[in-house]
């Protein structure tokens, strides 16, 4: 038997990403970029025919900001943002693509070969966002295996080495991104209890603070009436300077920031005391989110955890722990903030492998595999395996027995008319149901003899069953037929099955004449396939470094 393939992870941050594989010794590495860091700024520099990836690209923003694309997880799964560049737009999975393509090529250098890959994403992505996910990695040329939460990856990178049944936070602040989510940790079992978060809010808005305070004191200082943030050069260079200020200032007291525009050059000092008075509100929208998720823990008898973990690069600003310390009493503990989303994203892909090679060897047997399997048939494949790619009975057992079982970030329903037959949407799936998830709830025909019945499905992020129509966005539409001279009233019944991946497949069934259609969500709001095609053949012609 041969070795499985190897199913890496990868964290597409948005500031910085990471690509990661487990080793014969079971071990999860990160894999150093051609410049031999760990991590690689997401920034792209559009020049000509080739597109720069890095830190290269990061290095260029001063100077050529109208070629730099940066930022854009941000704008994943819409389809009126594009970045345009010599004449032709570009979506943000095009974007990603080239990160992801950075990464694999760099991964390659040094002797791995990538084509399999588990891709993390904000826990409370949506479909769109996960689909543009998956976008991105075909446009990289990637096997995308799985779409799976970061947080969960996190908790899976800190959970296998852990023998303790613990409730955890994960408290993932990334460049761009939030994410609080509860996760159960037992022995065999990774239970993702609730989650939420902020698309917009991450360690960038503490450097659009920090640039905000660097141009309003150099303009007191020198008294100039010129903008600095309104030149795009002095803009990218506030943000660089912003950044590694910050950073200065999770070791130091006091920082001083050289700040030049229109030919004034002026020294800003800046202590973490005033950092931290300046940042505070946006610390502050951390603590309620999380205090919003605990509430929906709550609801599932989940009233306490034991350790709060802190995953994402802006996790190490001082403040962080601080605030965490006065809020919960309990010191959160520092864990790979760089690299354990990508670590337990490599940790889910070997999961996957291992689980390929099992189901393989079950049917080359001639057995059924899954939870049919006799135990003694599937030990005995376990074993096989083991051998056969010379790993440990107990890691491959580890492995395969490993239940993770997440939730959903949104609700998912329908539109529906209430008792005074005004229009609102009645949730079927919501927010923090475990996933998968399949929910059957039956309706009635509106009126008599009504031809037809318009299916709209209607996503959202609210946990209540019925929901404002203007609070929920169109997702997916379908129309079932009737047969003739219904009452009103007649019982149609709908179906949601949300999988693991957060996909939706829609059912709905009229029961007199057991009418049916079947929707599967294919979002409109990702990049199309006309648009895919042509990013295809764009790819083929362009040098990403």
């Amino acid at each position: 038997m041969s070795a499985p393939t190897t199913i890496y992870g990868i964290d597409l941050g948005t500031t910085y990403s990471c690509i990661a594989y487990v080793d014969e010794y079971g071990k999860a590495n990160t894999i150093p970029n051609a410049e031999g860091e760990r991590t690689t700024p997401s920034v792209v520099f559009f020049d000509g025919a080739q597109r720069i990836v890095g830190n290269e690209a990061k290095n260029n923003a001063v100077l050529h900001p109208d070629q730099i694309a940066q930022l854009v997880k941000r704008e994943m799964g819409k389809s009126d943002w594009v970045f345009a560049y010599d004449g032709v737009e570009y979506s943000a999975e095009e974007i990603s693509s080239y990160i992801l393509r950075k990464l694999a090529g760099d991964a390659e250098i040094a002797g791995h070969t990538v084509t399999d890959v588990v891709i993390t994403c904000p826990a409370y992505f949506g479909i769109n966002e996960r689909e543009a996910t998956v976008k991105a990695g075909q446009l990289a040329g990637l096997m995308v295996r799985s779409i799976i939460n970061e947080p969960t990856t996190a908790a899976i990178a800190y959970g296998l080495h852990t023998n303790d049944d613990q409730v955890v936070l994960v408290y993932d602040l990334g460049g761009g991104t939030f994410d609080i989510t509860m996760i159960e940790i037992r022995a065999g079992l990774i239970n993702v209890i609730a989650t939420g978060g902020d698309h917009f809010l991450g360690g960038r808005n503490w450097d659009e603070v920090i640039v905000q305070y660097l141009a309003h004191q150099w303009s007191e200082l020198t008294a100039s009436a010129e903008d600095p943030i309104g030149d795009p050069e002095t803009l990218q260079d506030l943000f660089g300077k912003a950044e590694a200020g910050k950073k200065a200032l999770s070791s130091r007291e006091k920082t001083d920031i050289a700040v030049t525009h229109a030919g004034k050059r002026e020294k800003v000092s800046l202590t973490r005391e005033k950092f931290n008075e300046l940042t505070a509100a946006l610390l502050e929208r951390t603590i309620a989110h999380t205090h919003n998720m605990l509430k929906e823990a709550a609801k599932k008898a989940y009233t306490r955890f034991d350790k709060i973990l802190l995953v994402g690069g802006s996790t190490r600003m001082p403040q962080v722990a601080e605030r965490l310390r006065a809020e919960f009493n309990i010191e959160a503990q520092l864990f790979e903030p760089d690299e354990s989303v990508a670590k337990g994203a490599a940790l889910y892909g070997q999961k996957l492998a291992i689980g390929d090679a099992i189901k393989i060897k079950l049917e080359t047997w001639g057995e059924t595999s899954g939870a049919a399997a006799a135990p003694a048939v599937v030990e005995k494949a376990r074993q096989a395996v083991a051998d056969e790619l010379g790993l440990t009975l107990p890691s491959v057992q580890r492995y395969d027995s490993l239940t993770i079982t997440n939730v959903t970030s949104h609700s998912f329903g329908v539109v529906s008319l209430d008792q005074h037959h005004q229009e609102g949407v009645s949730n079927l799936i919501r927010i923090n149901d475990a996933v998968p998830a399949q929910v059957t709830q039956r309706f009635g025909s509106a009126e008599d003899s009504q031809e037809n019945v318009e299916i709209r499905i209607m996503e959202n992020n609210i946990s209540e069953e019925r929901v404002e129509l203007n609070l929920c966005t169109e997702i997916g539409q379908a129309v079932l037929d009737l047969p003739p001279h219904l009452p009103a009233g007649s019982p149609i019944e709908i179906t949601f099955h949300l999988n693991e991946q957060g996909r939706l497949h829609a059912t709905a069934k009229e029961l007199s004449a057991n009418r049916t259609i079947h929707v599967e969500i294919e979002t409109s709001r990702v990049i199309s396939q006309e648009k895919f095609a042509e990013a295809k053949t764009r790819s083929k012609h362009l040098v990403v470094a």
